[in-house]
């Protein structure tokens, strides 16, 4: 059996994700307009909506990884969404 040395193992990464806001399609958006009553988009409005929603995941992923780190816990819990959706005015539950 061959010893592997301390430079020769496995070093396990992570890759780096860039511009997956992207994978939201132009069809995903327009699927959740006509869920919210909308006829007609502008082809110009996708790039808007990925963007503000890109702006608002980001704050509630911060506010949720907040809660978990300050209950000492390195997972976030669907509780921990649950209260930054309520700490930035949109309540999921009564």
């Amino acid at each position: 059996m061959k010893k592997i040395s301390l430079d020769q193992r496995v070093r396990r990464h992570r890759n780096i994700l860039r511009n997956n806001i992207q994978g939201i399609s132009k069809n995903d958006i327009k699927r959740l307009a006509r869920r919210g009553g909308v006829k007609r988009i502008n082809g110009l409005i996708y790039d808007e909506i990925r963007c503000s929603l890109r702006g608002f995941l980001t704050n509630v992923i911060k506010d949720s990884v907040t809660y978990a780190e300050h209950s000492r816990r390195k997972t976030v819990t669907t509780m921990d969404i649950i209260y930054a959706l309520k700490r930035s005015g949109k309540t999921l539950y009564l």
